[in-house]
């Protein structure tokens, strides 16, 4: 086993709604080595699940996405990232409403920053979407894993999870928006 080439792990972190909804796109690519869902960009330290609910502690749910950068790109990510939201939806993702639950890209460095801007511009010159595109580019802050028992949401509750999905409006919206080009 040669190990002079050590794997380099990088995170990216994005809010798209529901954070159930966001980890299984993900961790589907080759070259991501873990997906967290979450919260990031409030003020209290170690939110719970509830008081993000309230809205009244400025976090986001999110999902945090550790990858390979040697195996899948962070433009990659950003594109997988677009074809699971509504990007000109101000006030949430589909059922979901508030500020918690509004999309974003947390960059952490200027590199993540440049592409995240780029890929907006081109999502927005695409005229895939007429309103400006409402997500948000924010620096990245403290990420604070959710509860156990929202990690791999989609594993252990398959039929409540995909209830959810077709229930919140997300599937048909993504299937409208994109057909067979969403992941």
């Amino acid at each position: 086993m040669n190990t002079d080439h050590q794997s380099q792990v990088k995170y990216a972190t994005f809010s798209g709604g529901c954070f159930w909804c966001m980890v299984q796109p993900f961790e589907a690519l080759d070259g991501v080595l873990s997906v967290i869902s979450g919260y990031i960009g409030g003020c209290n330290p170690n939110p719970t699940y509830q008081e993000v609910c309230s809205g009244k502690s400025g976090h986001y749910e999110a999902v945090q996405v550790a990858y390979d950068p040697a195996r899948v790109s962070y433009e990659k990510l950003l594109d997988v990232f677009w074809r699971q939201i509504n990007p000109i939806d101000v006030g949430g993702q589909f059922y979901d409403r508030g500020q918690q639950y509004e999309t974003a890209i947390f960059f952490y460095d200027e590199e993540q920053r440049k592409q995240a801007e780029a890929s907006k511009r081109a999502l927005e010159a695409s005229g895939r979407f007429q309103p400006p595109i409402a997500t948000k580019l924010l620096e990245a802050e403290e990420f604070y894993p959710a509860e156990d028992y929202h990690q791999d949401y989609h594993k252990k509750n398959p039929e409540h999870y995909k209830a959810y999905r077709i229930g919140s409006g997300r599937e048909a919206y993504i299937e409208e928006v994109w057909g067979d080009q969403h992941e």
